[in-house]
């Protein structure tokens, strides 16, 4: 039943979102916030599809904790879901990503008119100077400047292995941080087809003041997501116990590679 479910919410997904590509081309010569309302319209339909079609429900939890203006969100990144939940929580954001999402066709397009923040991730710590000047322009307009704390999808369960970028652009920019716990990967993994029942959460946590030293800020943001993404997880694991199965899994996740150094986000 499960997999039916996954197949039906997938062909659901893909189609509206289809739809919505095409359908929103209009936006791309207007301004960022028309993108932005497009991007929340995908994330209302493809919660409404996950709910109706899989059974999974989603939840902000502490929503009162997201400030107004000028903030960096250093949130944990499991599942495509949080690319659009977290739309709904901000409402005049900028995502640091990979430069190669610019060159697909459209959603490139969609992503320069919303004047979301690309990088070179090859180029290293060149690469983590123009994240920093890009987030200097984006926080003096009071916008929220969205990173994800290790730089790509992980498993949920994973061993955390947390990059320098949200340190470092802390540190360059001197602006509170908000961090952001999940257990997305728990019911739509990445990489994976299924979609599981259940209930995703996306946790504000207690925002971190500037002014911190930065292995401070590093120990105190990596801890505070850590403890509450396993506090995330053995929630759904107890509500959900066969999810137990995706945490071990999530916890070899780095047993076969060799130990990377931390690069730029």
């Amino acid at each position: 039943m499960i997999l039916l479910r996954s197949l039906i919410f997938n062909l659901a997904f893909y189609i509206t979102l289809t739809g919505l590509v095409i359908g929103g081309i209009p936006c791309m010569f207007m301004d960022r916030f028309a993108i932005f309302a497009l991007a929340r319209l995908w994330a209302k339909s493809s919660i409404f599809l996950l709910d109706k079609i899989c059974g999974t429900k989603f939840e902000f939890r502490n929503l009162d904790k997201v400030p107004k203006g000028a903030l960096l969100v250093a949130a944990k990144h499991e599942s495509i879901f949080e690319t659009f939940a977290l739309t709904l929580a901000f409402d005049d954001f900028t995502y640091i990503l990979k430069r190669q999402l610019l060159y697909i066709p459209l959603f490139g397009s969609y992503l320069r008119t919303a004047e979301q923040v690309d990088i070179d991730r090859k180029k290293g710590s060149s690469a983590l100077r123009q994240a920093a000047a890009r987030a200097r322009e984006v926080l003096a307009n009071g916008r929220q400047f969205l990173i994800y704390v290790e730089g790509t999808r992980r498993p949920a369960g994973a061993p955390p292995s947390y990059k320098f970028g949200a340190t470092h652009i802390y540190r360059e920019t001197n602006t509170p941080c908000l961090p952001v716990a999940l257990n997305t990967g728990l019911f739509w993994p990445r990489r994976s087809f299924m979609r599981y029942p259940g209930t995703i959460v996306i946790e504000f946590l207690d925002i971190i003041p500037p002014g911190l030293d930065k292995n401070e800020f590093a120990q105190q943001l990596e801890s505070s997501i850590e403890t509450a993404c396993n506090r995330l997880n053995a929630e759904a694991v107890a509500a959900h116990p066969a999810r137990a199965a995706l945490l071990a899994k999530g916890a070899q996740a780095d047993m076969a590679k060799p130990a990377r150094p931390k690069t730029p986000a």
